[in-house]
């Protein structure tokens, strides 16, 4: 019973910790130019107590009226492929490199991508999960720097003592029926991963 206890206050204590880097984040004006042209910053969203991390490049239009990320199309794809593996985005949690939208939803910058690494790597710290999921190129580039996501899609790799998973971005794959099929086949071998996984 003393178990069970441990665990949600744990979940609070991570949560406390998460709203702190949000603040942070708001107090310190990161990419203020990014933010002035923003509705609202992206923070996170799911459990803080998840084993698998999922990391967009930035939000998009729909992201950034609702403050949730991945609630657009490719959002609608990744909750698909979560199902077909037996999860939900309770089970996940789920963040971007990048919090604010770029102006028409363009790359995120270099500089941007940096100046929000520490809080993206702050966030990893607070919810320890046993894997991360990288979605697309950008996000691929931030924590596993000098791949080839055409490389390397859907292969587990471990680097600093975490092990990440780079996946093909669920917007790309909504354009493109091949990669969609690609990323369905790389998302269904995440359970066998996770196991793996000590």
């Amino acid at each position: 019973m003393i178990r069970g206890q441990e665990r949600v206050t744990n979940v609070k204590s991570k949560q406390i910790q998460l709203d702190q880097i949000k603040a942070d984040i708001l107090s310190q004006n990161i990419c203020q130019e990014l933010a002035k042209q923003a509705t609202q910053l992206v923070f996170g969203d799911g459990s803080p107590n998840a084993d698998i991390v999922f990391i967009g490049e930035a939000p998009g239009k729909n992201e950034d009226i609702q403050g949730i990320p991945f609630v657009g199309a490719a959002g609608k794809f990744l909750n698909e492929m979560l199902e077909m593996i037996g999860m939900n985005r309770d089970d996940i949690y789920i963040t971007n490199i990048v919090k604010y939208r770029p102006p028409n939803n363009r790359d995120p910058l270099p500089e941007e991508k940096q100046a929000f690494l520490p809080f993206l790597e702050a966030q990893l710290q607070v919810i320890q999960p046993k894997l991360v999921i990288t979605l697309g190129r950008h996000s691929m580039d931030s924590l596993l720097p000098g791949l080839k996501i055409s490389q390397v899609h859907g292969q587990p790799k471990r680097y600093k003592g975490q092990v990440y998973l780079p996946l093909f971005h669920p917007a790309a794959a909504l354009y493109n029926g091949g990669m969609r099929q690609t990323l369905i086949d790389d998302f269904i071998s995440i359970p066998a991963i996770l196991k793996k996984i000590t």
